[in-house]
């Protein structure tokens, strides 16, 4: 599949948004590789999307029996990175950072029986690339408002109290703070009127064979009425999104990508759907990736000051998962 650049990309949503052209984009962490197409072309590419009820695809049965199998780094080689991380956060040039990494993975399961089968509110699937079943939004616009989510702090929802645990915890607190500060910035960049409408509430999200909770809160602001005119200049203002980078972010970037030895490539990037008038769109996570003749699973969380090694590594085993 032949990508966009980043400017070619940008420049091709500003136009199908000036035209009220429904269409489809999604974005690499880096943003140096786009899609952009109406979505009367989204099938001939093979690609399959889910935001909400939105889709492009029947409702499939899902499969009763599967195999998965998931083989994660070792515990040292994710401390000796998070230790590396704690060195930039002492040194003032990041206070929260996402690390993440990539797990090798086994399954009778093709990319495209993954993509139908999971339960998640946003899905997309790259047909030989890549399967992502996300459970964040990242933004979407009605009207001339635009409001973001974002999501920090997960815990085992069969652990005792974990709602009370999760919400009261320090450090948990102040990565979810951190994150909602971040994006109010963000929004006062492209709209006006910035204000966090509800604060840390939490999410039940079927991972496998357990549940998790996640932390969220919801954040909007108003938009000038010609923002379906400059979508593409917009997606370029927010990302890549806070709650998968960090802050501040651009040295934050700086840092991942010399601490994590791969490339994350489409994960961690967006994608959405604008209907001509409405925009909705999630972050990709929750990533299962085509690499040659075996899977990869891209997973993470953040870190700040008060991290632990051995809960993060746990956090970040905990999100390789496929949700049937």
């Amino acid at each position: 599949m032949n990508w966009l650049s980043m400017q070619a990309g940008f420049d091709t949503i500003n136009r199908l948004g000036r035209s009220r052209t429904p269409f489809l984009f999604f974005l690499s962490f880096d943003k140096t590789k786009v899609y952009a197409k109406p979505l009367d072309e989204v099938d001939k590419d093979g690609i399959l999307y889910k935001l909400e009820e939105w889709r492009n695809y029947p409702v499939r049965k899902r499969k009763n029996g599967y195999t998965f199998a998931k083989h994660p780094a070792p515990f040292g080689t994710y401390q000796t990175k998070l230790n590396r991380i704690l060195e930039q956060i002492r040194a003032g040039n990041t206070y929260l950072l996402n690390l993440t990494c990539q797990t090798p993975i086994e399954t009778d399961l093709s990319l495209e029986e993954i993509f139908r089968y999971s339960r998640a509110k946003f899905k997309l699937h790259v047909p030989e690339l890549f399967t992502c079943f996300s459970p964040e939004r990242f933004i979407e616009i009605n009207g001339d408002t635009i409001a973001t989510y974002p999501m920090k702090g997960t815990i085992d929802a069969h652990l005792p109290d974990a709602a009370e645990t999760i919400l009261s915890n320090p450090k948990e607190m102040a990565e979810h703070v951190m994150i909602v500060d971040l994006m109010r910035n963000d929004l006062g960049i492209v709209g006006s009127h910035v204000r966090v409408d509800r604060f840390r509430y939490i999410d039940q999200v079927r991972a496998g064979d357990k549940n998790l909770l996640q932390v969220s809160s919801r954040i909007t602001a108003q938009l000038p009425t010609d923002w379906r005119d400059r979508i593409g200049d917009l997606l370029d203002h927010l990302t890549p999104a806070g709650s998968i980078s960090g802050t501040p972010k651009r040295s934050t970037v700086a840092i991942i990508n010399d601490v994590e030895t791969y490339d994350r490539g489409f994960y961690t990037g967006v994608f959405g759907v604008f209907d001509g008038e409405s925009l909705r769109s999630g972050i990709m996570i929750r990533f299962v990736e085509q690499q040659d003749d075996r899977l990869v699973y891209k997973s993470g969380g953040g870190i700040t000051i008060d991290s632990d090694a051995q809960s993060e590594y746990g956090e970040l085993v905990d999100k390789i998962y496929l949700p049937l």
